[in-house]
């Protein structure tokens, strides 16, 4: 999807890049100095990654760098007389890339939803203590973390494992591309399961246990330490850039958190793009009780959350295998049904169990299905079982919030009102709608925004929320006897 530039728009004063690097597409918009998008002036580009039978997700780096040059290219065109004082990145979490010596990728991007290190994050769990890595790392044992990741390529690929001199993310190879160096941010260290959230620095026993040292990944910065100088090819094909400050790469639960003017315990952010999560800002990382995790947003702010493998994927793959109506009329039929009739049972991890169970090897099952069920049924008990999923993650991470808070949702996932609806119920608490369409682009350029001294109060910059999804005491009844059935099931599994 290309938004173009508005003929004769003029883009006086001074502006903000937010480029954000997805799961499922690279989007770049452009904001003013208010945090407020520019009309007109935004790009995204789609793509998907390769799957593969034994449970590998991956991305091309090279795609998605691409991606990226065309939204850049694509927000840029046609801008008159402004200045960009900066762009601020973030990419999904957990993407682990290795480099050679020269700076160019010798493997894809391992993303978070590939569960082919499942075996060997079950031998760190019994090598490691578990809950000392996850008190000092704020991460689990588990597949979508880098430890699990660099022991299965030790004995899966090992001629690769010797040709990655270094290990980062897609937002290093932007750096070395554009500028010839790079770092890694706290923020996408904090979720690779090799840092200290209190000492800020590297964790030695994670790190032997991947089988490789500091020396292998790239030093640390902060959301502060920004590059100026793009190399002269990039100079030239994007002269408003060229005197611009760059951040490095945050991580998008990070920013979707921020862009959704969730920035305390009083807001708890929930968010169902390709997968979902709940999560809140704190002043420093708190001891997470087990099933939910602490990463950073900087060297001065943390979040407590939760993350699940599955949401809007489930729906995708629900919809590729099922025959199902057009969108706005399966949109109507689920609004008219009710709740949990279908007599079906699904634990919905087509890509393993993260939050709370954290468990890389589940695999997805419907149980209750007969010559009755329809493909309603299983679309809308597909859709219960995520929400389910996200009211065993509230019910960890609600004790942890301020006590009157208010859960602010954003996604793509969340158009379908009947699902929102479904979430409201299964949690028992009223889901208030953010207003705002791309809140990780807009939390990406909050933040540089801050960075720059231009925005020295992140709650000034509050957006009006949108509407609220009040839950039905009797429906959340039914959730909560569908959440048991869920939990007997997942026993028995």
């Amino acid at each position: 999807m290309t938004v173009a530039s508005q003929p004769g728009f003029s883009d006086d004063g001074l502006m903000i890049v937010a480029l954000d690097i997805g799961t499922s597409s690279a989007r770049a918009r452009i904001y003013d100095e208010r945090g407020a998008p520019v009309p007109g002036r935004a790009h995204q580009e789609p793509y998907a990654p390769t799957t593969t039978a034994d449970g590998g997700v991956e991305h091309d780096a090279d795609r998605l760098l691409r991606a990226v040059i065309a939204c850049l290219d694509g927000a840029l065109a046609g801008g008159r007389r402004s200045e960009i004082l900066g762009v601020g990145v973030t990419s999904f979490w957990h993407g682990l890339l290795g480099f050679d010596a020269g700076g160019r990728p010798v493997t894809p991007i391992f993303t978070w939803a590939d569960t082919r290190a499942a075996r060997d994050a079950d031998l760190l769990r019994h090598a490691l203590d578990e809950d000392q890595v996850h008190a000092r790392t704020g991460c689990h044992i588990h597949a979508c973390y880098w430890p699990a990741k660099l022991h299965w390529l030790a004995h899966d690929q090992p001629a690769t494992l010797r040709r990655a001199a270094r290990w980062g993310s897609i937002g290093e190879y932007l750096e070395l591309t554009f500028f010839g160096e790079a770092a890694t941010s706290i923020s996408m260290a904090s979720a690779t399961g090799l840092f200290d959230q209190r000492a800020l620095s590297w964790d030695v026993e994670t790190l032997a246990a991947a089988g490789i040292d500091q020396r292998r990944l790239f030093p640390l910065c902060d959301l502060g330490d920004g590059r100026r100088a793009l190399r002269p090819q990039w100079a030239r094909r994007w002269p408003a850039l060229a005197r611009a400050t760059w951040f490095p790469a945050l991580g998008d639960g990070a920013t979707s958190t921020i862009g959704s003017d969730c920035i305390d315990r009083a807001r708890i952010a929930l968010n169902v793009g390709t997968s979902a999560a709940m999560r809140f800002v704190v002043d420093e990382p708190l001891a997470a009780p087990r099933g939910l995790w602490s990463y950073r947003v900087d060297r001065q702010r943390a979040l407590v959350g939760g993350a699940t493998s599955e949401g809007g994927n489930v729906y995708a793959w629900l919809r590729s295998v099922l025959h199902l109506p057009p969108d706005d009329e399966l949109e109507a039929a689920l609004a008219q049904g009710e709740a949990d009739t279908h007599g079906l049972t699904v634990l919905p991890f087509l890509a393993g169990e993260r939050s709370p169970g954290w468990r890389s090897e589940r695999r997805a099952t419907i149980s209750g299905l007969s010559l009755d069920t329809t493909a309603l049924d299983i679309v809308r008990a597909g859709l219960e079982a995520v929400a389910l999923r996200l009211a065993a993650v509230y019910g960890l991470l609600a004790p942890l919030a301020a006590p009157r808070h208010t859960v602010v949702a954003s996604g793509g996932a969340l158009h379908s009102r009947a699902w929102a609806q479904m979430i409201a119920d299964a949690l028992g608490r009223p889901l208030t709608l953010s207003a705002e369409e791309e809140a990780t682009s807009r939390g990406c350029a909050l933040l540089a925004l801050q960075s720059l001294g231009r925005l020295p109060d992140l709650g000034a910059a509050q957006a009006p929320l949108g509407v609220t999804v009040e839950p039905d005491p009797r429906r959340h009844a039914r959730y909560r006897d569908a959440l048991e059935r869920q939990r007997r099931l997942d026993a028995k599994v």
